[in-house]
């Protein structure tokens, strides 16, 4: 059996093709007109897409092995994981910008197809420049080894950014002027905006003259702010499988390809999260420690796979139990 991914064409294209039919069924059939996704309809599509990337985990198993096994769900489920923070913030930017609820998965959708090349960007590069970075050989403590600089830069900034998500307030996002992020400012920069929305258009005419509605500006702090949590959970994946950007790429598009389904699905719950933060701050600081001593012990992929799934499973199981006083009730 072949161990490497990349040596199998036809996972690969099975692959895209998947994409690009669900993305246009999404579209063009499910969602051909503008309404407001239900929960029963989010449940659906949260279970087909679960259930396509479990499939397509078994394709890996099948064509690769355990390990590329682990590998794509280790890192299918630290991207999944890390989303829970990244919804938060999406229902924070639509009730700012005052979204009417049918128009959410427009901007999700295309939200999404922006994470497809940036992501595609982000970690192939990334993979390319790992395996530039390696310095020579060494001993230490009687072993020989090797220290990739990038990884052991990512372990830290992981580490880092544990700690931080650990102590940081859930308040300081929900007092963000999100109208004066950096996608919103590139909008206002090359277009003119309108005050209304203009049903699911992101363009209007306004006295004879093309402008811009406050769709755009939404879809573009949307595309920024996914930019900005890629910061934690790309560097956060290359742990899992450094070496093989494909592993990397099916496991956060399929894990991001079901965000929008898991979005509608949470929204009325995410009260129910509220010790998860704690969770994945655990998560971040573990791989970042698993980078940093990557030149000296190994921690296979099946083992990082079993500590983020039961960090996980306790983290939502506390915050169901602990839920907060002034949260209880909450719908």
């Amino acid at each position: 059996m072949d161990n490497n991914l990349i040596n199998h064409p036809g996972v690969i294209i099975g692959f895209a093709v998947l994409v690009v039919v669900m993305l246009l069924l999404d579209l063009g059939v499910f969602n051909k007109k503008v309404h407001a996704v239900t929960s029963k309809e989010a449940a659906i599509w949260s279970i087909v897409w679960i259930t396509l990337s479990m499939a397509f985990s078994g394709v890996i198993y099948a064509t690769s092995g355990f390990e590329k096994f682990t590998q794509f769900q280790s890192a299918y489920w630290i991207e999944k994981a890390l989303s829970v923070d990244n919804l938060f913030v999406f229902i924070l930017v639509f009730g700012f910008f005052k979204v009417p609820k049918e128009l959410h998965h427009k901007v999700l959708f295309w939200g999404i197809i922006g994470a497809l090349l940036f992501r595609a960007i982000f970690i192939f590069a990334g993979v390319g420049l790992i395996n530039l970075t390696y310095l020579p050989e060494m001993t230490l403590f009687g072993e020989v080894m090797r220290i990739n600089v990038i990884l052991l830069i990512f372990g830290i900034f992981l580490i880092y950014a544990g700690i931080k998500s650990w102590v940081s307030e859930d308040d300081d996002d929900e007092e963000k002027d999100f109208s004066k992020s950096a996608g919103a400012r590139l909008i206002y920069k090359f277009f003119k905006v309108s005050k209304e929305f203009d049903g699911a258009k992101f363009f209007t005419v306004e006295n004879g003259v093309r402008v811009a509605t406050p769709l755009l500006v939404v879809v573009a702090v949307i595309e920024f702010t996914d930019l900005l949590f890629a910061v934690d959970s790309i560097p956060a994946i290359f742990a899992i499988a450094p070496d093989d950007p494909l592993i990397l790429y099916t496991s956060n598009i399929f894990a991001i390809l079901g965000l929008r389904a898991l979005y509608f699905l949470l929204a009325n719950f995410i009260h129910m999260f509220s010790l998860l933060k704690y969770g994945l701050a655990i998560i971040l600081a573990f791989i970042g420690v698993k980078m940093v001593i990557a030149p000296f012990y190994h921690i296979s992929s099946p083992v990082s796979l079993s500590i983020v799934a039961g960090v996980l499973i306790l983290a939502v199981i506390a915050s169901i139990i602990f839920v907060p006083k002034e949260k209880e009730g909450a719908v």
